[in-house]
């Protein structure tokens, strides 16, 4: 058998990449163009082996459409990833808080890379989020990857965990010493990444703030609190709370203004039972984890929902709002 050529094995793989790189549905690239690219390539090509190339690819499940007529040519038709679909996760990674800009600049790229060329310039586009702060954690990427790692492996993590201070200094809690946890699972929620755990101090389910978290290692010992984890309903962990705050969950029942049926609905889901009452108002039920951003929740309404039962929710209600009425009627209020 006669040796290949130099850089003929080269050539099936230089197609491909061209058809990725440089085509799609409105810029398909003739044989003609495909030969003389390669061979400016230094790879030698003749025109009708640039049809046998594009039926080999077809063969081994790649879109290649010829598309026929003057100005015709071959396009990477079905991809990865369609070109609605990278917009989408473009604007999902300029939306993230927890990325950093200079991490998102470098996700953006990487997903850029999966459309043509011509495709990736709407990719370059600016997202504007209201109220939008990057974190500057470098290492979140690595503290998720480790999170995963320990949870696959069945054993417990410590880590640092800080707060800042009004001059932007790191302040860490329980005095800079370890916290030790048994990892769970990892929860989006309000655009921030939060592992749930079994903590060895608190001897129960705990959430920390993943952005929040340093020094983290894996230990060598097994994970506690699966008999906790077990009895924790995770799917509504997030509706209960409000902000991952701590606090003790209770049922409440709020009689609400009738439009706020949607508001409990976007907020709950599944997880409310409205019960018809008066003509402009009806009664909800709602297992939430009483705590101060629920009370806030609760302020934004602006009186469309209020607390009925259990009594001691309904009584610290009203004493924040005294509270608060009475730091607006003082001009010292702190």
């Amino acid at each position: 058998m006669m040796a290949m050529k130099p850089r003929q094995r080269e050539k099936l793989l230089a197609i491909l990449l061209l058809l990725q790189k440089e085509s799609d549905e409105t810029h398909p690239i003739s044989a003609s163009v495909i030969a003389e690219r390669l061979e400016q390539s230094g790879i030698p090509c003749e025109r009708k082996a640039v049809y046998d190339n594009m039926d080999a690819l077809q063969r081994m499940g790649y879109d290649v459409v010829l598309q026929p007529g003057r100005g015709g040519g071959f396009y990477l038709g079905e991809r990865d990833f369609q070109l609605a679909e990278l917009k989408l996760l473009v604007d999902a990674v300029q939306a993230s808080k927890f990325i950093t800009t200079q991490k998102s600049l470098e996700l953006i790229q990487k997903l850029s890379a999966q459309a043509s060329c011509h495709q990736a310039a709407s990719l370059q586009r600016q997202l504007y989020v209201a109220g939008k702060t990057k974190t500057e954690n470098e290492r979140i990427y690595y503290t998720i990857d480790a999170i995963h790692e320990a949870i696959a492996q069945d054993v417990k993590l410590s880590f640092l965990y800080f707060d800042y201070d009004r001059t932007r200094t790191k302040v860490y809690r329980h005095g800079g010493q370890a916290y030790l946890v048994s990892p769970y699972a990892l929860i989006w929620d309000d655009e921030n990444y939060y592992l749930l755990a079994y903590s060895d101090r608190d001897e129960e389910l705990r959430h920390y703030r993943v952005d929040k978290m340093e020094s983290l290692s894996l230990l060598e010992e097994n994970r506690d609190g699966r008999a906790e984890i077990r009895g924790e309903d995770l799917t509504s962990y997030t509706d209960r709370r409000f902000g991952m705050f701590h606090g003790e969950e209770e049922e409440v029942t709020l009689r609400c203004e009738n439009w706020m049926a949607r508001v409990l609905i976007d907020r709950f889901g599944d997880n409310v039972t409205l019960i018809p009452d008066r003509e402009a108002s009806f009664l909800a039920k709602i297992s939430v984890v009483v705590s101060d951003p629920f009370y806030g929740w609760l302020f934004g309404l602006g009186g469309a929902a209020v607390v009925l039962e259990p009594e001691n929710v309904r009584k610290e209600m009203k004493r924040k709002l005294n509270e608060m009425v009475r730091k607006y009627r003082n001009n010292d209020v702190f």
